[in-house]
């Protein structure tokens, strides 16, 4: 409980002090380097989410398979169908940084 309120408290800090970077005239900060910042703080909290995601699936696929080992084949294509999905959200994310950037 701890760890998710540091990071709300966090994402809360970040989202209250962005303002500020857009709040300079327009030749005193470089709107590159202020994206790029934003890209890699995008970025990072898409690889929290999907790496988080991934272990769950794998997890529950894991104890589902101990428990019914039976359903293992019908078990193993749902997880790698999940990861699949997972996975292609991060990708569809790194895309759309680079076209923005």
């Amino acid at each position: 409980m701890k760890k998710a309120a540091m990071l709300m408290g966090a994402l809360a800090s970040v989202a209250l002090f962005a303002p500020a970077a857009f709040a300079q005239e327009a030749g005193a900060v470089s709107g590159k380097g202020t994206l790029a910042i934003a890209a890699a703080f995008g970025m990072a909290l898409a690889a929290f989410g999907g790496a988080l995601g991934q272990s769950r699936v794998a997890a529950s696929a894991c104890e589902g398979m101990a428990r019914n080992p039976g359903a293992s084949a019908a078990i193993r294509t749902a997880m790698i169908l999940g990861l699949v999905f997972i996975e292609t959200l991060a990708l569809f994310t790194l895309a759309i940084i680079f076209a923005k950037v």
